[in-house]
């Protein structure tokens, strides 16, 4: 299937090319230098420095539309792009389909080993395949981890879902709520969350990292160590947004940004201190 391209101007500078599965599939990376004949990382094949074509998968899938009432799939994928032998043959072909999600494999082929190509920009192209029915509520699911739901489209594009998923839990004083306004957080990934104080609209609640050596049987100094936070946060059309943080007792710290934040939220809120 042929690709529509446009140049992205984007530069790379190393090919790194990896195993994808057990489809054979390589995973395409930026590009190296042009007198490269392996790629680094993988095996040289029989008669390796002759150029031949290689199967890759794209860098990334930018958008996906459905047309012909939600039956064909177009999908836009960044590969490389600058010359006719970095980037042919973008196709989509529908791998698994279940009650929830239909399972898309996008894939182009590129001549590796010939030291004459210049593949160090990359292009957009677009891959359509025919679903085997309409997509209708299920998420389309393409094999480099990117997901897309007609949920709260403006269709025929597609929504790309984040990282909360495709219908991350509504904002409220939800524990399912919370979890997704711990993982907005810059914050270590194993954070634990403390008592939470929401009215719907406003919340707050402390969290605490742990720091400094692993425990092991009996303890060891500074094992335990841990580091708190209280984080405030507001509510917004995707979930909870964090706007103040602190450790002092009461409302303080969220008056000094929002005097708005009920008292009744904060009023009884203790210092926090880093326990040991």
């Amino acid at each position: 299937m042929e690709s529509r391209r446009r140049p992205a101007g984007v530069l790379l500078s190393a090919l790194v090319v990896l195993s994808l599965g057990a489809c054979g599939t390589q995973q395409a990376g930026p590009r190296a230098p042009a007198d490269a004949r392996t790629p680094p990382g993988a095996t040289a094949p029989a008669g390796a420095g002759t150029p031949h074509w290689q199967t890759f998968a794209p860098f990334r899938v930018t958008a996906a539309r459905l047309t012909g009432g939600g039956r064909t799939l177009g999908v836009d994928a960044q590969v490389p792009g600058g010359g006719r032998t970095c980037a042919r043959d973008l196709k989509a072909v529908v791998t698994s389909v279940s009650a929830r999600t239909v399972w898309v494999q996008v894939t182009f082929s590129a001549l590796t080993g010939d030291p004459r190509a210049d593949c160090s920009k990359t292009a957009t192209g677009t891959a359509t395949v025919r679903l085997p029915s309409a997509l209708g509520d299920r998420e389309l699911a393409v094999d480099t981890g990117t997901t897309f739901t007609a949920d709260g489209a403006d269709l025929p594009e597609l929504r790309l879902c984040g990282s909360l998923g495709c219908r991350p839990a509504p904002t409220g004083c939800t524990p399912a709520s919370y979890d997704q306004a711990v993982a907005a957080l810059d914050v270590p990934k194993h954070t634990s969350r403390g008592e939470e104080h929401c009215d719907g609209k406003w919340l707050v609640f402390d969290v605490s990292s742990r720091m400094g050596p692993a425990c092991v049987e009996g303890g060891a100094p500074g094992c335990g160590a841990s580091r708190g936070d209280r984080w405030f946060f507001r509510a917004g059309a995707s979930g909870w947004e964090s706007f103040a943080r602190g450790t002092n007792a009461g409302c303080a710290d969220v008056h000094r940004t929002e005097p708005a934040f009920p008292s009744a939220l904060c009023a009884g809120l203790p210092e926090l201190r880093r326990a040991d």
